[in-house]
């Protein structure tokens, strides 16, 4: 059983004190996510990720995620060279197909339908454009003809690439054409069955998953009263995604005091969780981070 590790989603939280702060807690990975045009504030993800890699110097930095399908992937891939190589190789891109808000594909002129299988067409297409040779694609979505994208990243063979999502495809996706998976607004024990059916998947096509990483993305709302722990994030989590969580709270983040945090994320472990990406739900989440790892983090190694 590998190790664990923990990542941070920092919000808007992108100043240069701000991350300086958390690269002195135990964080393995910082991430940010994003969008073109959502009925949400939102930063763009790969401007998010440029700020992460100028303002951190030890932690990887990913995306959680970029919605791929409407990034062209030569654009993507160069990008992410870029980044890496500043980084000095920390970089992890999570992609997603999105769907939630119609009007930003409407936006980017790419059809909502095409999501699915533009993005299977991308996936294998950046890894070849990060060779740093000359590639010539016959595809359905990204023709090109001796596009050669160089410097290569400084990772040998590009970055990891983990698939985000909730619903079979994008399971099969990450079984297929991944590094990595990372769902979101999952329970435990919904996070058990979808690595039961990647690990199905991949056994079918005859693929290794030694070096695949099993990412948990759970909101979390920690209060020492942790009735109010659920209501800030029912209401955190409502206003996100325009809908009434508070009869699902408990079954999609991890919410309540330190120990009945602690027992949620426990249960995500036990489920093939290795890689836990907290994202806060409250109205302080600096102190929300804090916490996690002064008071549960240490308990979740113990265990481990």
């Amino acid at each position: 059983m590998s190790a664990l590790t923990f990542g941070v989603v920092p919000g808007a939280g992108l100043d240069a004190e701000c991350l300086a702060r958390l690269e002195e807690l135990p964080v393995d990975a910082l991430w940010m996510g994003g969008h073109v045009a959502s009925p949400n504030p939102s930063p763009e993800v790969m401007m998010a990720l440029a700020v992460l890699a100028a303002r951190t110097r030890r932690v990887r930095v990913g995306t959680s995620i970029l919605l791929l399908p409407l990034y062209t992937p030569a654009i993507v891939a160069k990008q992410v060279a870029d980044l890496d190589r500043v980084t000095g190789g920390r970089v992890t891109l999570g992609v997603g197909i999105g769907g939630e808000y119609p009007g930003e594909f409407r936006a980017c002129r790419v059809p909502i339908e095409e999501r699915g299988p533009r993005t299977d067409e991308a996936i294998p297409l950046l890894r070849r454009l990060w060779t740093g040779e000359p590639v010539t694609h016959d595809g359905r979505f990204y023709a090109m003809d001796d596009v050669r994208i160089h410097p290569a990243p400084a990772q040998p063979g590009g970055p990891p690439i983990v698939v985000a999502g909730r619903q079979r495809p994008a399971m099969r996706r990450a079984a297929r054409l991944g590094d990595g998976w990372m769902p979101y607004l999952y329970s435990p024990r919904r996070y058990a069955e979808s690595v039961a059916v990647i690990r199905e998947h991949a056994e079918r096509g005859g693929r290794s998953l030694d070096r695949f990483e099993w990412c948990a993305f759970v909101f979390v709302g920690l209060h020492a009263d942790s009735e109010q722990a659920r209501a800030d994030t029912a209401r955190f989590l409502g206003g996100t995604y325009r809908q009434d969580f508070r009869s699902m709270v408990e079954h999609v983040a991890a919410v309540g005091d330190v120990d009945e945090v602690t027992a949620s994320l426990q249960r995500f472990v036990d489920a093939g969780a290795r890689h836990l990406i907290f994202a806060p739900a409250s109205p302080d989440p600096g102190a929300t981070i804090e916490r996690l790892f002064d008071d549960v983090v240490p308990r979740l190694r113990a265990a481990a």
